[in-house]
Formats: structure tokens, sequence, C-alpha cells
């Protein structure tokens, strides 16, 4: 059974848009659920989704949880990167912060994704009886070598 193409244009789109209502987000009193729901789903999710988010066609069965396990991580060592680099420059703040973010998504979203090895044809298929076995080989000692 074939599973449906996503359109990942109004995916990109919605990705994009993130990173503006995070930080429009900001102005609202600093406990509000409405503030800081936003903030850290797109500041842990969605760089690391713009990137990953294959663009020609639907996502391979795999595809999906490989880019879920990998975003997560990208988001965050990328929001790290940032942070640090403001925190050097003596100029971060928040609505700078998510600035900076929202625009790098923004950008990447209109970039061609990072093409997965799940998403690649072939991939998880087993490989044939006769293949030629790992990919490395183990080196045999030569005359005189000891254990």
């Amino acid at each position: 059974m074939a599973l449906p193409r996503f359109a990942t244009a109004p995916r990109r789109a919605a990705l994009a848009a993130s990173g503006w209502v995070a930080l429009a987000a900001t102005a609202l009193p600093g406990g509000s659920p409405l503030r800081w729901i936003p903030v850290l789903a797109f500041v842990g999710l969605a760089p690391g989704l713009a990137l990953l988010t294959p663009r020609p066609t639907g996502p391979r069965p795999g595809t999906r949880l490989e880019v879920l396990a990998l975003a997560a991580p990208l988001s965050l060592s990328l929001a790290t990167l940032t942070a640090t680099g403001l925190f050097l420059a003596d100029a971060f703040s928040t609505g700078v912060f998510l600035g900076i973010l929202a625009a790098f998504v923004t950008v990447v979203a209109l970039l061609p994704g990072v093409p997965l090895p799940a998403a690649l044809p072939g991939a998880g298929e087993p490989e044939p009886a006769g293949s030629a076995g790992p990919a490395f080989r183990f080196r045999t000692r030569g005359r005189g070598e000891k254990r």
C-alpha cells in the first residue's frame, strides 16, 4: 500500500511562519503558556525540521521517524550555537535570539531539504545472499608479527 504524498510547501511555509509567531508570542505576559509553548516548540523543533524535511517527494515510512529523531538535537544544537555567539558578542536578548533563529528557519525553508539515508531508493532493503559482506575487511597479519 502506497503512502499518500504530503504537500511539503505548506509544511515549509508553516515552519517559516512558526519562528515569527514565536517571536510575536514574546509580547505576551511572562508566565503565560501562550508565550512559552510556541517559543519552546519553535526552538526545540523548527530549525531541525526545516533542515531535515525532504522536499521533492513524500517521505518514505522510515524517514518520518528519522526526521523526528534528528530534529530536536539538531535544533537544540543550532540554538546553543546561536545563544553562545550572542553571549560572546554581549548582544543576547530573547528578541534577537528568536529573530536570528526565525530568519534562519525562513531561509532554510526556501532551500531544498537534506536527503536523508532512509529517503534514498533502496534504503532498508536487505542485502542479497551472495553480496560482498561487510564494507570492511579484517587485515591478516604478515610474517613475523605477534599478536
